[in-house]
């Protein structure tokens, strides 16, 4: 996706990305990897998640899901944006994240992927990610 085709300015994609770094600092993880999300919703609104695991591993929280749960518990179901962030490469929502994402945010969702603080955000919208999802 490029630059231009965002639906989201440069500003609220940094913005995005230093919240869920900063929400990935909570993450309750047994495993290696911490995510943290941040969601944006239509009127510009931020709401961020990070994953949280369960002990039988089956009851995991992603950190997108937490996210976007917390985008619904303060009224939105109008999502436009995800950005997700962990210490590894090529790192993508699940495809359980991906029924979510597409519930609110439809096949033009952005979703932006970094794997370090500084490195580039790599963007994509849902469609993208998952040409063949029905809807």
């Amino acid at each position: 996706m490029q630059l231009e085709e965002r639906l989201i300015t440069p500003t609220q994609l940094k913005e995005m990305s230093d919240a869920a770094w900063e929400v990935r600092r909570h993450a309750y993880v047994y495993g290696p990897t911490q995510v943290g999300a941040a969601v944006m919703t239509t009127d510009g609104s931020l709401f961020v998640g990070c994953n949280a695991e369960h002990r039988f591993r089956s009851h995991d929280i992603h950190a997108e899901v937490n996210a976007i749960g917390s985008m619904v518990a303060a009224g939105h179901t109008d999502l436009i944006a995800v950005v997700v962030v962990a210490e590894r490469e090529r790192f993508t929502p699940c495809g359980a994240c991906m029924d979510w994402i597409y519930q609110f945010g439809g096949p033009s969702c952005v979703i932006g992927f970094q794997p370090s603080m500084d490195s580039e955000i790599d963007m994509f919208t849902a469609q993208e990610l998952m040409p063949h999802y029905p809807m």
